[in-house]
């Protein structure tokens, strides 16, 4: 905390160019609790909400559950449509909305669910979440038809996810949310074993080979002091994800078309693009010893190219996130607490410092 510059933060995060946050918020602790203690938690929450708001700043109070405490973590609603699980969580969002709607619903948007995994990812073909998603905005709308809600489809909150929701709620006052994290070979370059690499993809693919990108990651490791056995197990484990990047020669054209897709799926429901939302993107920062991430060139080039891809149907986004440690982060990862110039003006800010 000694490394924070004194003053506000809202009205940093303003200054540099943005205009709402998307403040995320463990449902855990509302779930949790009941009556009097939910009803202090909600006013820990509100005062939060407010303090933006009293910044200059919108706020979308994203509920994103997490797996700290299982018993309240986001398994709870994948027992289908009909389970406890999911009526108790449309309860606590129900406690949720009136909150916001104190604050006014002119500053404030609510997004009930982060990227959930239900069909098509669990190959089951049912409709729960479908049903769950129209519910819960039935919920919303039964508090408030002036809140904006931000439905979100299934398999993690993906194009594909959202491309196979049916928005037969929908009301002018939603937006329709999508992560993009694709292709994740290149935004999420890091080993399940944190002593491994997997690092210096470059953006687009046509910048580089699989071949190229084999030997630098083995200098890499040679820099490092890897032995020759380790170095061959890593490589044999990641020759294939290296290769498939390649051979998809991810670039402008694929990122084109998979916007493309969600574009096309809201015209199809007479949902002007511009009711889009790009709740999150972004991709890992090499760090020092070159264990994980993408070469800072390649990362400011891939967040640039989707920000304008969005930018160019009037999609809204919000990138992942203001600070942490892997570079994913609008403040530098480490050293003084101070916004990442460079990542600002690839997001097309042109904010003060």
């Amino acid at each position: 905390l000694s490394d924070w510059p004194a003053g506000d933060q809202f009205a940093r995060i303003g200054a540099m160019g943005f205009d709402f946050i998307r403040l995320s918020v463990d449902p855990g602790p509302l779930l949790a609790s009941e009556g009097d203690k939910r009803q202090e938690a909600l006013g820990i929450l509100e005062a939060a909400v407010r303090t933006a708001t009293a910044a200059g700043l919108k706020v979308v109070f994203n509920l994103h559950g997490v797996s700290q405490v299982p018993q309240y973590g986001m398994d709870m609603i994948y027992g289908g449509a009909d389970s406890e699980g999911v009526a108790a969580y449309r309860g606590m969002v129900v406690d949720v909305a009136q909150m916001l709607v104190a604050v006014g619903v002119e500053d404030v948007a609510i997004e009930p669910y982060n990227e959930p995994a239900y069909y098509p990812c669990d190959a089951s073909g049912s409709e729960d979440w479908q049903t769950i998603m129209a519910d819960t905005v039935a919920d919303i709308r039964a508090v408030s038809p002036a809140l904006t809600v931000i439905a979100t489809g299934a398999c993690g909150g993906s194009i594909t996810g959202l491309t196979d929701l049916d928005p037969v709620f929908d009301d002018p006052n939603l937006l329709y949310s999508f992560h993009m994290y694709e292709p994740h070979s290149f935004t999420h370059q890091r080993h399940d074993d944190p002593e491994s690499f997997a690092s210096g993809l470059p953006w687009p693919a046509s910048e580089g080979s699989a071949e190229l990108a084999i030997a630098a990651l083995r200098a890499r490791m040679d820099a490092a002091g890897i032995d020759m056995g380790r170095q061959a197990r890593n490589i044999l484990e990641l020759q294939g994800i290296v290769a498939e990047y390649f051979a998809e020669n991810w670039g402008q054209p694929q990122l084109e078309a998979r916007f493309g897709e969600a574009v096309a799926w809201a015209e199809n429901h007479d949902i002007a693009p511009a009711r889009l939302f790009m709740g999150e993107f972004g991709a890992i920062l090499i760090t020092p010893d070159g264990r994980m991430g993408a070469f800072n060139q390649d990362r400011l080039r891939y967040l640039a190219a989707v920000r304008q891809e969005a930018e160019s149907y009037g999609i809204p986004w919000s990138i992942w996130e203001y600070s942490n440690p892997y570079g994913m982060s609008v403040i530098v990862p480490s050293g003084p607490a101070v916004p990442d110039a460079q990542l600002l003006q690839a997001l097309g800010l042109a904010g003060t410092q």
